[in-house]
């Protein structure tokens, strides 16, 4: 019943909320109360960790960022966990003195609840449990962004995070119960997300939709702001490594179904999109019909 549930949330909506994920709230909770320490630090403090613009790690601000007509309104953390290999330390903040811990314990749950549900997923494809997790290549990249989004006093004219589907191949967000910011697209229209309590959301990115060759589609979602209060989340970004090639599953595909997105590496890709700008799902629909 549960594979079945999987499947239908990720062929219809690509994405769904997984409760009793077995992470202790505990973990969550110190999660949370861990960036939002760090977003309350000095603006010289934050700066310390101001944003690489070649890795995009560390700490940037979007607040009063125009895109078109709407302005931006977040801070944003963004850092590399796994593997080790590709972290830079100097990026991991030395306040709040509990980060460091906290992250990498909050990573080690999050990962083995990765490996659970690529292996479901690709049981649900008729795949080998391990089938996806392989298209992923060797290690699975891991980053997490934590977002903070302080009262707006113009909620209307402003957005969180700008409409987009995630690169990558899985995201698991953790957002604060009381407080939902998040929005997915839905049959044309913006759907607002109830966090359900200590449950944590998960959606696909678009890796996952080009391996399933449009089986399971990566969704479009965005971020709304609140007047009165703020909101803390944090995304975790799973990920083919950077020099991964990745295209169609050759189990996916037929001579009724052939291969609708050209095969290229994870770090190809990101550089397209970063080329093409934000353009919610555009730019991997014009992947698709190009090879049409």
């Amino acid at each position: 019943m549960v594979l079945a549930e999987i499947a239908n949330a990720f062929e219809q909506y690509g994405f769904f909320q997984v409760v009793n994920h077995g992470i202790p709230s505990s973990i969550l909770h110190n999660t949370l109360s861990a960036g939002k320490q760090f977003f309350d630090l000095p603006a010289h403090e934050k700066q310390k960790y101001a944003n690489n613009p070649l890795t995009y790690e560390g700490y940037g601000s979007r607040i009063g960022v125009q895109k078109g007509a709407i302005l931006d309104w977040g801070d944003y953390f963004y850092f590399h966990v796994l593997p080790a290999s590709i972290r830079d330390p100097s990026k991991w903040p030395r306040k709040p003195v509990s980060w460091r811990e906290t992250m990498e314990e909050y990573s080690k749950h999050l990962s083995k609840l990765a490996e659970s549900l690529l292996c479901a997923m690709s049981m649900t494809l008729g795949l080998a449990p391990q089938g996806l997790r392989q298209s992923f290549g060797g290690d699975i990249n891991l980053s997490l962004r934590i977002n903070f989004y302080p009262p707006c006093p113009q909620p209307n004219l402003t957005l969180g995070l700008s409409a987009h589907s995630d690169p990558g191949g899985l995201t698991i967000l953790m957002q604060d119960d009381e407080i939902p910011g998040l929005q997915v697209r839905y049959d044309g229209n913006w759907i607002r997300v109830k966090p359900a309590p200590g449950g944590l959301t998960v959606n696909l990115g678009d890796q996952i939709q080009i391996m399933t060759n449009g089986i399971y589609k990566s969704i479009e979602h965005r971020v709304v702001v609140n007047q009165h209060k703020e909101r803390v989340s944090v995304a975790a970004f799973f990920s083919p490594g950077n020099d991964t090639n990745v295209g169609p599953m050759m189990e996916l595909t037929s001579p009724d179904r052939p291969a609708k997105y050209p095969k290229m590496s994870f770090k190809e890709y990101r550089s397209f999109i970063r080329r093409r700008g934000t353009q919610g799902k555009q730019v991997l629909q014009s992947m698709e019909s190009s090879t049409q």
